[in-house]
């Protein structure tokens, strides 16, 4: 890009009026203040260039300003005589001068009208002298006393950046291929060119059922040049609906010279290195899609307010927010009702400037019939097939598992997800089955909950969590409940599945019980671990909430944790240690299961099971002898520790009972089972198995009525765990054997 600097000369003439003159051109302004001339002069510099491929000559390298004082006699004339006037009057002439690219100098005198060239930089003030006394020599004593008491300007510049290096082909006219270097660097033209195209989607960018949504954008862009702001819940369409759009406009039978430009905000700041780089690099990116006749389409439009400063107030949205009043830059863009309410809240000058194209949610009937057709598109071009029962399947399971979104975008994409799998395994057939396996995957929830067909056996639940959770009946049959409610379908859809806090004294099972439940409700597909284990301890302070929740544009370990499982069993690990602070957090998620950033994004919890653990109430002298029916202790304490609006928002607390040792005797062989599945026994095919004297030594050093099992798992690293890694390594070869753990004499007896 090479860049023209033109001269410009401003008049004060009144508080809001600046008159500006484009030094060496007819152009000329008057508006409000210098900024607005400026901007004014430099859009019409743009547009004359782009139409005709011209722009004013201006001869300077460099410029400056200078008055000279041009001494003249102003003469009366009539018809017939002149009279002279008694005195001489110094007139003063404004000039402005500089070198040339051609090596000599050129002067312009603006008020008179002339200009003139000269080669030696010491003729200037002697031809200034004489090219203004004979023009001034002509005018009347009344022009000539208007140009002494008249205002003085003042200097500046503008500039102008064009593109010298643009092809011309005869046939399609002038081309700017490579040569937009911020547009390009920043931006992807949508739709590509044919030629350009790689890695074309496989599934149709349809806007099906959505077609007078199209139609209104498309007036909007078209006819009025207008701003637009799609503004509807995730999944209703607002993306497919500005593709169609686009795609639209730009197709072979339109007329329109338009282009469109896709644009994520993060990359607007990336490549800048230094303080006000990233506004330089976006005023070249306007001043190329100007050219380009562009339109900017950016993706994540509520990130426009999170770059590029500390807050809204400096943003690349405030930014950008001079260019869209005044009409210098056209933009698209999307977001959700509570995203476009942030946004007015915190930079309302921003979104004035749009106009706002609604989607609502569409009615059953519709959806259904998105669905047939991408079905049918699937059969058509990938010879995949889906039955109805597949996609009636389909919409019920992600109706109620996946109320967070919206048809059909939910429905689209979890249907290319199962045509994704089908492709890859060389199916030709979509059915029930490969859906609920599908959906398994995603959530991790087990087949019991995704078909009614299949029953829950009580004794199969109860047996599950007796398996796992020793000595703690109340809290097994709490768990069992939880299920129930959920496979019955009775659970509140606009909360948590289950909010619970776990209450009782160290070592007693809390925390098991809750990878118990975990596993058994999101433990089947998933890749990563269906619990979220977050220590409260960490944030004692309240200057810490930030990062629970986040802030600005940092995400919290909170939403951060649940954005990549939504799926999951959140467990708020000793809560009583966090700061009050967070408790008022926490309302919100626990009672409509959601949690809003200041942007308007928002975290769902509605799939998660929240379980808080508390020791409240279980002192060191309470724990020891805790009997089974003593609750009170512990909801007393809860109670009177917690506020009432925060206890009131809890399901269930469920109390813990002290361990006795026969439990602990239980847990012992649970966790030496356990064992077989460590990765060291298992690479080597080795089994173990256990003598009752081991085990009831175990049990008896690995309990503490203080501590309850904690002291366990050290017993166990020091008396099994230790010796076993040491005769391994001394017997490097044993491969596929079951070696038998005795204890002799007080002592660990490994045996072959």
């Amino acid at each position: 890009m090479e860049k023209l600097v033109y001269p410009l000369l401003y008049y004060q003439l009144s508080e809001n009026r600046v008159l500006g003159l484009l030094v060496g051109t007819n152009h000329q302004i008057i508006d409000k203040d210098v900024r607005h001339v400026k901007s004014t002069l430099t859009t019409h510099l743009k547009r004359l260039y782009k139409k005709y491929d011209d722009y004013p000559y201006t001869p300077f390298e460099s410029f400056r300003m200078k008055t000279f004082e041009v001494k003249v006699r102003p003469v009366y004339r009539d018809k017939n005589r002149s009279y002279p006037s008694s005195k001489m009057l110094k007139v003063p002439v404004d000039a402005v001068f500089g070198p040339t690219d051609q090596g000599h100098f050129c002067c312009f005198l603006p008020l008179l009208g002339e200009s003139f060239y000269y080669y030696d930089s010491k003729l200037l003030v002697s031809l200034v002298q004489n090219f203004a006394m004979n023009i001034l020599n002509k005018k009347t004593p009344d022009e000539v006393y208007r140009m002494i008491t008249g205002l003085r300007p003042n200097l500046d510049e503008i500039a102008l950046r064009i593109n010298l290096y643009r092809e011309y082909n005869f046939n399609n006219g002038w081309s700017f291929k490579d040569k937009f270097k911020e547009l390009e660097a920043m931006a992807e033209r949508y739709p590509q060119p044919k030629s350009l195209r790689k890695n074309i989607a496989a599934f149709p960018e349809a806007a099906w059922e959505l077609e007078r949504e199209v139609g209104e954008t498309v007036d909007k862009i078209v006819s009025t040049r207008s701003n637009i702001l799609l503004v509807g819940k995730h999944g209703t369409g607002k993306s497919s609906v500005l593709r169609q759009a686009m795609r639209k406009i730009t197709a072979k039978s339109s007329k329109l010279d338009l282009t469109f430009w896709q644009l994520m905000a993060q990359r607007i700041t990336a490549r800048a290195k230094y303080l006000g780089e990233w506004q330089q690099n976006v005023e070249e990116l306007l001043y190329e899609l100007e050219c380009a006749n562009g339109i900017l389409w950016v993706v994540d439009m509520v990130q426009l307010l999170q770059t590029g400063g500390e807050g809204p107030e400096d943003s690349v949205a405030a930014f950008l927010t001079s260019f869209l009043q005044n009409g210098k830059l056209q933009m698209l863009g999307e977001v959700t009702p509570s995203q476009l309410e942030s946004m007015r809240r915190m930079l309302p000058g921003f979104v004035e400037n749009f106009q706002i194209v609604e989607l609502e949610e569409l009615p059953e009937h519709k959806i259904q019939t998105i669905l047939d057709k991408f079905a049918d598109y699937c059969r058509q071009n990938m010879k995949i097939d889906m039955d109805k029962k597949a996609l009636s399947i389909s919409y019920r399971l992600l109706l109620r598992y996946y109320p967070y979104e919206s048809f059909p975008g939910k429905g689209v994409k979890f249907l290319s997800q199962c045509v994704n799998q089908a492709l890859k395994k060389n199916r030709t057939q979509i059915t029930k089955k490969e859906v609920i396996d599908n959906f398994i995957k995603q959530t991790g929830m087990p087949e019991l909950f995704l078909r009614d067909d299949l029953l829950l056996e009580d004794k199969e639940l109860t047996a599950y969590f007796k398996n796992r959770i020793i000595g703690q009946d109340t809290a097994i049959e709490s768990l069992s409940n939880v299920v129930k409610i959920f496979k019955a379908g009775l659970n509140s859809p606009a909360k948590p599945i289950a909010t619970m806090i776990f209450a009782g004294p160290t070592g007693v099972g809390k925390t098991a019980s809750t990878k118990a439940l975990a596993e058994y409700f999101f433990g089947k597909g998933q890749k990563k671990s269906p619990l979220v284990r977050i220590d409260m301890s960490e944030f004692q302070h309240p200057a810490q909430l930030a990062r629970f929740i986040g802030v600005g544009g940092e995400v919290g370990k909170l939403v951060q944790e649940i954005r990549e499982r939504p799926f999951s069993v959140l467990l708020l690990d000793e809560i009583e240690k966090a700061d009050p602070s967070v408790f008022d957090a926490l309302l919100t998620v626990l009672d409509e299961g959601l949690l809003v950033d200041a942007y308007g994004r928002v975290t769902n919890f509605r799939n998660t099971i929240i379980i808080m653990t508390s020791n409240l109430g279980a002192s060191n002298r309470a724990s020891v002898g805790f009997g089974a029916g003593d609750t009170t202790n512990f909801e007393s304490a809860i109670g009177k520790f917690f506020r009432p609006e925060f206890v009131n928002r809890i399901d269930h607390i469920v109390t813990f009972n002290a361990l006795e040792q026969e439990h602990i005797q239980a847990i012992t062989r649970l966790e030496l089972e356990a064992l077989n599945k460590r990765e060291g026994f298992d690479k080597r095919q080795v089994t173990l198995s256990f003598s009752t004297p081991l085990e009831e030594h175990l049990a008896e050093i690995g309990f503490d009525k203080r501590y309850g099992a904690r002291p366990l798992q050290r017993a166990l690293e020091n008396e099994i765990i230790a010796p076993l890694a040491k005769w391994l390594l001394e017997h490097p070869n044993i491969m596929g054997c079951q070696l038998r753990l005795d204890l002799v004499e007080g002592q660990l007896e490994i045996k072959n």
